[in-house]
């Protein structure tokens, strides 16, 4: 039976899942803020360790590839290639926004008809989204989009389309629609990642482990601290 190891770390949450022939047989996860270099290493140790006291064989290893925070991609695809290498086993890299969108997949608040809008938060307005049908077939590419009351508007008008994750709490007073819906605690998490990390072990639909690197969607943006600021000014 395929056993995969999953590492979700794209956002505030650290996840770690194994999944074996369609079920999650271990799972840690912590929502307490971005502490992903701290606990990431501690989880895979008990995940290994699981997997040797049940004698399991690992067969790949699945990441969230992005897009999300740059520093937790990171540590997690920095992880998962280790991994990669130390067991001599394929990498799967997974969109976190494909991910969002398994995980709602069967939430009775969601139209059979309904498109799927997964939001992970940037800065300001500004949110990567992405739009799935229920087939998890994308109709909207991943994109870096700064939301306002037209947002989606054309498709909108047309159909229901359900926004989650935690780009989507700051759209909810801006898009207006009728049309739009919006759910609340929705994360990219390792355990949702187990139908698409199987079905990327059957199609053999891995990755280069020396030269794959997150999807960032934009450049890293490194910010001055304030003091610092202060500093420079006064001693011009």
């Amino acid at each position: 039976m395929p056993c995969i190891i999953n590492i979700e770390t794209s956002t505030k949450v650290c996840s770690v899942a194994v999944t074996c022939d369609g079920m999650v047989a271990f799972n840690r996860e912590h929502y307490e803020g971005p502490s992903h270099a701290s606990l990431l290493g501690g989880y895979i140790n008990e995940a290994l360790e699981f997997i040797n006291s049940n004698k399991l064989k690992i067969d790949a290893v699945a990441v969230s590839g992005g897009p999300g925070s740059y520093t937790g991609l990171r540590i997690g695809v920095s992880m998962a290639k280790g991994l990669c290498f130390g067991f001599n086993v394929p990498l799967i890299a997974l969109d976190t926004t494909e991910i969002m969108s398994c995980s709602v997949l069967f939430n009775p608040k969601i139209d059979e008809e309904a498109l799927l809008c997964p939001m992970i938060d940037a800065r300001r307005m500004e949110v990567y989204s992405a739009i799935y049908d229920r087939a998890l077939q994308q109709i909207l590419p991943i994109e870096a989009n700064i939301i306002d009351e037209n947002s989606f508007s054309d498709i909108l008008k047309e159909r229901k389309v359900v926004f989650f994750g935690d780009g989507a709490e700051k759209c909810k007073e801006v898009i207006k629609s009728e049309n739009a819906i919006f759910l609340t605690g929705v994360v990219p998490l390792a355990k949702s990642m187990l139908a698409l990390s199987e079905r990327a072990l059957r199609n053999q639909d891995f990755k280069d482990t020396a030269y794959y690197q997150p999807f960032y969607l934009k450049e890293f943006q490194a910010t001055t601290p304030k003091n610092k600021v202060l500093n420079n000014l006064s001693n011009k």
